[in-house]
């Protein structure tokens, strides 16, 4: 995998990987930026989104559950002094569907976590990460089921 940036203009840069797709980068005005695009520790928390995210949503669809919708939130947790690396992190799934099965449910984060996303399984190493999950009806809005899981397998610092 390779990737390129290239500065713009202040603090911000434009940069691309082997896919093409052109992301733009930039810094808070206070620091200098001109607030004009993600920021890079943003880029590594919405990268692990949608890893685990897009695991999640193919096995249950491998696995035929009624998925209606998937929506997959990170919250990290940043160390204040500087370099104010990413210190821990909880990722929530909130899957929409009355009648998805809870066991694919967690099953799926399970194998996301300990087998596919290497997102996950790179930054786990490095800080814990928690993983809950909420079970919605139809409407996207009951909450059916709500609940923690961390894969017994898996390798993780918490």
């Amino acid at each position: 995998m390779k990737a390129r940036i290239e500065w713009k203009d202040g603090l911000t840069f434009e940069g691309s990987a082997d896919s093409g797709f052109l992301q733009r980068m930039d810094a808070d005005e206070g620091v200098g930026g001109g607030n004009r695009g993600t920021r890079p520790m943003e880029m590594i928390v919405l990268g692990l989104a949608g890893c685990t995210g897009m695991d999640v949503v193919s096995i249950l669809k491998k696995k035929r559950q009624p998925v209606a919708a998937l929506r997959v939130a990170v919250e990290a947790q940043r160390a204040a002094e500087h370099p104010k690396v990413i210190t821990s992190a909880v990722i929530e799934y909130f899957i929409t569907g009355g009648q998805v099965d809870r066991a694919a449910v967690l099953r799926a984060i399970e194998l996301s976590a300990v087998k596919y996303c290497p997102a996950q399984a790179m930054l786990g190493k490095v800080f814990p990460i928690r993983l809950l999950y909420h079970l919605l009806g139809d409407d996207g809005v009951t909450v059916l089921e709500s609940g923690e899981y961390f894969p017994a397998t898996a390798k993780n610092p918490a």
